[in-house]
């Protein structure tokens, strides 16, 4: 099944939500960066708040990136998503293992680490982005971005993300939603939705049976009447390109271009979020600086 996500509007009250599922793209950065269990699972929560975040967005060239430094052993966490909810994304150390904290249960909160901040930056195409940064609740990550809503937008959220890794390391799915309260939502609206939440359960469980995210959302909201905005498939996309690198390169400027040359006479760039090297040999360094 093609990862999908999905926005939602209650037409009986003031409510929106978003859902994901994408076990191909958390499958692909899993392969791409070689995380064990709990990397990919903090790894692939991120990718899926990011890519319903970024869908929210109504600036087409607009992004949103997630920076996560909790102070685990993970050592931080970046995701970007387009307006599309097409994300990317690495974590610094892919190889943290750590013990399960319950039966069949990943210790992301301690991976990630609970001192730190969650960072959120939208780019909507103006002349200075959007950045809000708010403390960490948990690492687990959907906590941290409820948070995150409450406090730098003021909007009531309810988050919830799973990641499941099946016993050879694969994920076996992943998915979440995202619900967020409108102004004037009232009490009934708000105990409709704790209930769906408690009746579906946590996310992973309830995807397990193969779950559209379609679905999944209606099930958590199945007591209002939902009207689809929009339903578009997902993926895993790097934007980097060799014309990219090169103005990379060209910005260090003339003594550090000048320096590489003399002290390596050659460059490898590695793209942090898909892992694609870039090689220039001498000669085309040799050129960037005339260029300059």
């Amino acid at each position: 099944m093609a990862d999908k996500i999905i926005r939602v509007l209650a037409k009986d009250a003031p409510v929106k939500a978003s859902a994901i599922t994408a076990k191909e793209m958390v499958e692909r950065s899993r392969q791409i960066h070689k995380t064990l269990p709990v990397a990919t699972a903090a790894l692939g929560r991120s990718l899926m708040a990011a890519s319903m975040m970024g869908n929210q967005l109504k600036e087409k060239d607009g992004s949103v990136t997630l920076r996560i430094k909790g102070g685990g052993p993970l050592g931080g966490i970046t995701v970007v998503s387009d307006s599309q909810g097409n994300a990317r994304g690495y974590v610094v150390n892919p190889l943290v293992d750590l013990p399960l904290k319950g039966p069949a249960k990943l210790d992301v909160g301690s991976a990630v680490g609970r001192d730190g901040s969650l960072t959120v930056i939208k780019d909507l195409c103006m002349k200075e982005p959007y950045v809000g940064t708010v403390p960490l609740v948990s690492g687990e990550i959907a906590e941290d971005i409820t948070s995150y809503f409450a406090e730098s937008e003021q909007i009531p959220t309810a988050c919830a993300l799973g990641v499941l890794v099946d016993v050879d390391q694969s994920v076996q799915c992943a998915g979440g939603y995202l619900i967020q309260l409108l102004p004037g939502a009232d009490d009934a609206a708000i105990s409709a939705i704790e209930q769906g939440i408690a009746r579906v359960g946590p996310v992973t469980e309830a995807l397990r049976g193969g779950l559209s995210a379609r679905e999944l959302v209606e099930q958590v909201l199945s007591e209002f009447q939902l009207e689809i905005l929009s339903e578009e498939p997902v993926e895993y996309r790097c934007y980097c390109s060799r014309e990219r690198v090169t103005r990379a390169l060209i910005s260090m400027g003339r003594e550090e271009l000048n320096s590489l040359i003399r002290e390596q006479g050659r460059a490898e760039l590695t793209c942090q979020f898909c892992d694609k090297v870039y090689h220039y040999t001498n000669e085309e360094l040799e050129g960037l600086l005339a260029s300059l």
